[in-house]
C-alpha cells in the first residue's frame, strides 16, 4: 500500500513537471509561423495605424510576422467574430476598440461573447474626448453650459460622429447623468461633426481631444473638458470631467489586445510582456502621440476587469437611451 502511495505521488511530480516544461517550451518557442493580427476596422484608422506598428515591432523582437488582415463588417463585429472562432493556439491576435464593449448591447445579436470567447493581454493604449463648444456659446466651463441647457429646455442639440459610435454614447451618458433637454445630431464622420461646431450649425458637440486639439489652439474651439481620468497632454489646460464637478462622465477610447479564449497563458504573458517593452520605447511613444493615444498596457487580469465594467455602463447608457443598431 506505502509503494503504491509512493508510486503515485511521482507519477503526480512527473505530471506537474511535464505541465510546467511544456509551458516554459510552448513560450520559448513561440511563435514558430506567422502571425494573424486581426484589425475588425478599415485601413487607416487610429486602431489600424497602431495595430501595424505594434505588429511590426512585433515581428522583430519575435523573429516571425505579425501581419494585419482588415476583416471589416457591422461595426466590428465580423472581424472579432473571426478572432472568437479562431484555433486558441497564440497565431490569431485581436486588436480591439472600444466598441468591443459597446456593440454586444448596440445590436439585437453579436456572434461573439466579448468575455466568454477571448482572453484578454492588455488594454494597450487609449485617448479621451472632448466637450467642444463653439466660441460664440457664452460659456466657459462644462457647469456653466449645463446651466444654459438647463435655463433653455430643448434649444440646443450637440453634434457626433456617427449612430452609436463612442462619441454618441458619450453625449448621451451626459444628457442622460445630468438631466438635460438635449438633441444630438449625427453625422457621417468626426471631422464633419468638429465642422459643423467649428461653422456655428452645431453649437457644441463630443470629439476625440486629439482630433480637435488643432482647432482649440487656434481658437476656432473652446473646449470645456476632456473624459479622461487625467488630464490630456495636448490639451493641458482643459479639466477634466471630474475636475469640473461632473464624475459621471466617462468616454475614453481605446485599442486591446485579446486572443482566442483558451490561449496558452504563456503565450499570453509572452504577449503582454513584449508589448508593454514595445509600447514604453520613446519611438513608440512619439508614434502614438502623433495618433493621439496614451499608452496604457495594463495586465490581463486589469483589462478584463475593466472589459466587464465597461459592458454594464454602456449597457445601462443604450438602454436607457434606446439606442440600436440594426
Amino acid at each position: 500500500m506505502l509503494l503504491v502511495k509512493s508510486l503515485c505521488s511521482v507519477l503526480a511530480g512527473v505530471a506537474a513537471l511535464a505541465l510546467t516544461v511544456g509551458s516554459a517550451v510552448a513560450q520559448s518557442t513561440y511563435p514558430t509561423r506567422a502571425v494573424r493580427v486581426i484589425v475588425p476596422f478599415a485601413p487607416g484608422g487610429g486602431t489600424d495605424i497602431f495595430a501595424r506598428v505594434a505588429a511590426q515591432k512585433l515581428s522583430e523582437r519575435l523573429g516571425q510576422q505579425f501581419y494585419v488582415e482588415n476583416l471589416v463588417g457591422a461595426g466590428g463585429n465580423t472581424g472579432t467574430a473571426q478572432a472568437a472562432r479562431a484555433t486558441p493556439d497564440g497565431y490569431t491576435v485581436l486588436f480591439a476598440f472600444g466598441s468591443f464593449v459597446t456593440n454586444p448591447s448596440l445590436y439585437a445579436k453579436v456572434p461573439y461573447d466579448p468575455r466568454k470567447d477571448f482572453d484578454p493581454v492588455t488594454n494597450a493604449v487609449s485617448t479621451t474626448t472632448a466637450l467642444m463648444v463653439n466660441p460664440s456659446l457664452p460659456v466657459n466651463t462644462a457647469k456653466d453650459l449645463v446651466e444654459l441647457i438647463r435655463a433653455n429646455p430643448g434649444k440646443y442639440s450637440y453634434a457626433h460622429g456617427g449612430f452609436g459610435t463612442q462619441l454618441h454614447l458619450t453625449g448621451e451618458q451626459f444628457r442622460l447623468s445630468l438631466a438635460l433637454d438635449l438633441v444630438h445630431i449625427p453625422y457621417s464622420g468626426a471631422g464633419p461633426s468638429t465642422a459643423a461646431v467649428v461653422a456655428g450649425h452645431t453649437p457644441m458637440g463630443f470629439a476625440s481631444a486629439a482630433a480637435v486639439a488643432p482647432h482649440i489652439k487656434d481658437g476656432k474651439l473652446r473646449a470645456l473638458a476632456v473624459t479622461s481620468k487625467t488630464r490630456f497632454p495636448s490639451l493641458p489646460d482643459v479639466p477634466t470631467m471630474v475636475e469640473s464637478g461632473l464624475p459621471d462622465i466617462a468616454g475614453d477610447t481605446w485599442v486591446g489586445v485579446l486572443v482566442p479564449a483558451g490561449t496558452p497563458k504563456s503565450i499570453i504573458a509572452l504577449l503582454h510582456r513584449e508589448l508593454v517593452q514595445i509600447i514604453a520605447q520613446p519611438d513608440m511613444k512619439a508614434r502614438l502621440a502623433t495618433l493621439g493615444y496614451e499608452p496604457l498596457a495594463n495586465t490581463p487580469e486589469e483589462f478584463a476587469e475593466q472589459i466587464k465594467a465597461e459592458l454594464e455602463t454602456w449597457r445601462k447608457v443604450i438602454e436607457a437611451a434606446n439606442i440600436k443598431v440594426q
